[in-house]
């Protein structure tokens, strides 16, 4: 029977290597990867240029859509658009900043219904877990929310309230009982400081000190430590919290975490005063914090590597005052997450197969799709054609997420997405066709 697709790649990252194969899809599904001139009747067949890597799919499982609610921050049509342009072909929704959140099954279905056949990628959904929603986590879960994200501290929006330590407690208690993910913002609210009004960066990052993650994080540890649950730290910014996650790992604690593409690509020192489109919580720290978080990654101190993608409206950063006491913290980056972590990767000696396990193996293995990011027989065909040597200037004007705001306006960046497909199906961000992307429920392949 000939197959749907035969790709054809001189080089493609398969089995944590490059390689040259000829991938066969059948269903949807890859079915065989073959030597490169292996003779197989196909439907269509596609020859990668010289030039082009052909990839896994990667896999983001922190995205804030923000729909419904704050669609004007964002929304699943043009998050899905800004993920296939980036060569994302999987994505997990945040439980905020939409309302409602995602604490309920009523507000989970208000998600699925805002993104049902509005998708160009498969989309999957964390469950919020806040005071007061212990009886909400059991049929979230049965709903089929692939875990839960908490804060410990003020989450910037009032629907979505924090912890408290006895509350971390219950709700790693109750989730240790369905075997489920717990995600930690964690920061300690006692160990932060008022931001001074004003354009300073240097005020902003002295108001967030490295001492609020490792003391959150000395929490985490124990919760996870005394409950048995499982967590998973969220957007480690600060390097010196590494080596108690190490240690905590080593002693059985079920404790993961991610880093982020800004907190690899960005240094304290070099960004300017008044420039709020850096704001993020953690904050970007230094240069030497910036080296010492690679280290990490490249032995295995850190887990993983997801955009954090956490967009608003370009008022909401306060472009005009560089009041960084006002401006909203997040950091736009879903469509940069390759070509960010690649171009400061390379640099560092890496190879894209270091990529492709830190962005797209390790977090669908982190929410257990098995069969996503890799190429390998019986994974989903979501791929995407990567040119590694290509450099280019972001101009946020010609990004797909819904706001033109991003620190890495300006930036020239080494590798571009050419084409991505989704279960063997080209995905087109600009196209006018009929969205493929699914919507995911937890154990979903």
């Amino acid at each position: 029977m000939a197959a749907d697709l035969l790709l054809r790649a001189r080089r493609a990252i398969v089995d944590g290597a490059e390689r040259s194969v000829a991938v066969v899809v059948r269903d949807g599904v890859v079915a065989e990867v073959a030597a490169y001139d292996a003779d197989v009747p196909a439907r269509e067949v596609v020859t990668l240029a010289d030039d082009e890597v052909l990839l896994p799919g990667l896999v983001d499982t922190h995205v804030h859509v923000n729909e419904p609610g704050r669609t004007e921050w964002e929304g699943f049509a043009t998050a899905t658009a800004a993920a296939a342009a980036g060569g994302v072909t999987t994505i997990i929704d945040m439980p905020l900043n939409s309302i409602p959140p995602t604490t309920t099954v009523a507000g989970l279905d208000a998600k699925r219904a805002a993104a049902e056949g509005r998708v160009l990628v498969d989309v999957g959904f964390w469950g919020g877990a806040v005071p007061g929603n212990l009886d909400d986590l059991g049929p979230l879960h049965d709903a089929g929310v692939f875990g839960f994200k908490c804060f410990l501290l003020d989450s910037g929006v009032e629907e979505f309230p924090p912890l408290d330590i006895d509350g971390l407690d219950l709700v790693l208690h109750e989730l240790a009982r369905h075997d489920a993910l717990l995600l930690v913002h964690a920061e300690d609210a006692a160990a932060i400081h008022a931001v001074q009004p004003g354009p300073a960066y240097a005020d902003f990052l002295a108001s967030r000190p490295r001492r609020a993650e490792e003391a959150a994080i000395e929490r985490v540890v124990a919760a996870a430590r005394h409950t048995g649950g499982r967590a998973h730290v969220v957007h480690l910014s600060d390097a010196d919290a590494i080596p108690m996650l190490q240690a905590a790992r080593a002693d059985g604690v079920r404790i993961s975490t991610e880093t982020c593409p800004h907190y690899l690509t960005f240094a304290a020192e070099e960004i300017a005063d008044g420039a709020t489109d850096h704001k993020c919580c953690p904050p970007i720290r230094e240069r030497d914090n910036r080296d010492r978080l690679w280290a990490a990654l490249a032995d295995g101190g850190i887990d993983l590597v997801v955009t954090d993608h956490s967009p608003c409206t370009a008022d909401l950063k306060c472009g005009d005052t560089g009041d960084f006491a006002e401006a909203w913290g997040g950091i736009a980056s879903l469509e940069l997450g390759l070509p960010a972590v690649w171009t400061q990767a390379r640099e560092r000696g890496h190879s894209l197969a270091d990529v492709v396990h830190w962005m797209a193996e390790a977090p669908a293995d982190l929410v257990g799709l098995h069969t996503k990011g890799r190429i390998a027989p019986g994974a989903a065909a979501d791929l995407c054609a990567f040119t590694p040597d290509e450099t280019w200037v972001v101009d946020p004007a010609r990004l797909h997420h819904r706001n033109p705001v991003t620190p890495y306006s300006g930036r020239t960046l080494t590798g571009t997405v050419r084409r991505t497909w989704l279960r063997g199906r080209v995905v087109d961000p600009d196209g006018d066709g009929a969205p493929q992307g699914r919507l995911l429920r937890r154990g979903d392949a």
